[in-house]
């Protein structure tokens, strides 16, 4: 099959001809179909990632057709499917009380398993995996599986975002995007903050109350000013220090600051701990979402409850993988770029 591996940091992706996955005995091969370029892959990419090295394939936010089922898989081929991008073993105590995306055993293809930057994947573990509504494109579905369902899971089981509240959202690439997506939806007020002033507009265009340019000044300060005092909700979706300290710093009394951004290099940061402790916020790590709540979040999507297309700004080639991942280096336009030809 042809995939895109990584062979130097920093370096053009190469596109090889690899074996074809082994079908694994609990699980399937896909047939993908649309695989999203993430941020994460960029750390990858980068280096900064310790289970990306020579010869990984990148790749966690996918969807295909099951070409190969094995004796154990629940699903069958022929089968059209979404996969989140933490894949629980199912047998653990994390799993088996419905935290599957804290599961120590998980699988994530594309971090320390192959991923779906080529024409197969492997998924072990195939009872996470759910059936792709016809209704949607592969190419919106594949978002699904890292942005769409972390910014879900940061919102609801982690911030408990209630209608009426500010939120304000710190980054504007996938993560950022489906979080105001979201946060609309769900009644809350929002502020979006970023570098890129098309990306701010476009935002604004989307629904956002309000928007912060972080080069002008005191992003914290100016976001307690549109607010009347600061954020009930804080949601960091970049991974470095000077956004998550502007998170925790610009929150209310009370607040809750959600961490979602990766954290770059060793993930070590020098944080504002007197804000947190003076005003008693609160601090939640997210990762990922359990592989149960889908079909919740995809029945909202069916109903047109939530509007997810304007994510989706571009559909590249395989060979135009590199492109995204070294774009990433600056300020990128609004939207997210998903690979949809496998084949040039």
């Amino acid at each position: 099959m042809r995939a895109a591996v990584v062979r130097d940091f920093h370096q053009d992706l190469s596109i090889e001809t690899v074996p074809d996955p082994a079908c694994p005995a609990n699980g399937v091969v896909l047939e993908v179909a649309a695989c999203g370029v993430c941020r994460s892959d960029f750390h990858g990419w980068v280096g900064e990632h310790p289970k990306v090295s020579d010869g990984s394939i990148l790749g966690h936010e996918y969807c295909g057709t099951v070409v190969e089922a094995g004796p154990q898989a629940r699903h069958r081929v022929g089968d059209r499917l979404i996969a989140p991008f933490i894949l629980g073993c199912g047998d653990c105590p994390a799993c088996q009380t419905g935290a599957s995306n804290t599961c120590e055993s998980a699988v994530v293809p594309g971090f320390g398993a192959p991923g779906a930057y080529a024409e197969y994947v492997a998924v072990p573990f195939d009872h996470n995996l759910v059936h792709l509504p016809d209704t949607m494109s592969p190419a919106l579905a594949a978002g699904l599986g890292c942005r769409v369902t972390t910014a879900w899971h940061a919102l609801t089981d982690r911030a408990g975002v209630r209608a009426g509240e500010w939120v304000a959202v710190h980054g504007t690439g996938g993560i950022g995007l489906s979080t105001l997506l979201l946060a609309k939806m769900l009644g809350a007020r929002v502020v979006v903050v970023d570098v890129v002033a098309d990306k701010l507009t476009h935002a604004q265009s989307l629904g956002a109350d309000a928007a912060v340019n972080a080069v002008d000044g005191n992003v914290a300060e100016a976001i307690r000013d549109i607010t009347g005092g600061g954020a009930q909700v804080s949601v960091e979706a970049l991974g470095i220090e000077a956004t998550t300290n502007a998170s925790v710093e610009c929150l209310a009394t009370l607040g809750r600051h959600v961490h979602v951004g990766m954290p770059a290099g060793d993930g070590m940061m020098h944080i504002n701990m007197r804000a947190i402790y003076a005003k008693q916020l609160a601090f939640y790590g997210t990762r990922g979402m359990p592989s149960w709540k889908y079909p919740t979040l995809l029945g909202m999507i069916e109903r047109g409850d939530v509007d997810l297309s304007p994510m989706l700004d571009r559909t590249i080639a395989l060979s135009g993988a590199s492109d995204e991942l070294r774009a990433m280096k600056g300020p990128t336009p609004p939207g997210t770029a998903v690979i949809t030809d496998f084949r040039t």
